[in-house]
């Protein structure tokens, strides 16, 4: 119980915080948000707003299967699409593209 109430109000308020410039931090928030579910770090490299306007569908609905969304496959892909920057709900990994933070 006690676990569940720090993980809520750790993710309050990481919501709370405002999406700003692209750094290495913003970068870590957002895989570590994937982490959380699929999907929410690229909710947050939207900018938040209106969940079915900006969340990637695809990945935050098929998160709840358990073993390929949340833990598993599509977890490990949302955490890596959102720490490089990306938005998109591909449902396969995208090779080639440089992260769009500064320097580390």
């Amino acid at each position: 119980m006690r676990t569940r109430i720090v993980t809520a109000a750790a993710l309050a308020l990481l919501v709370a915080l405002p999406a700003g410039a692209r750094t290495l931090g913003d970068a870590r928030k957002a895989a570590w948000l994937s982490v959380a579910h699929p999907g929410l770090g690229e909710y947050y490299n939207a900018g938040w707003g209106p969940f079915f306007d900006r969340c990637p569908q695809k990945k935050f609905w098929l998160g709840l299967i358990p073993f390929y969304g949340w833990p598993g496959y599509l977890q490990i892909l949302s955490a890596v699409d959102a720490y490089h920057g990306r938005t998109s709900d591909n449902l396969t990994p995208v090779d080639g593209e440089a992260p769009r933070h500064g320097r580390r």
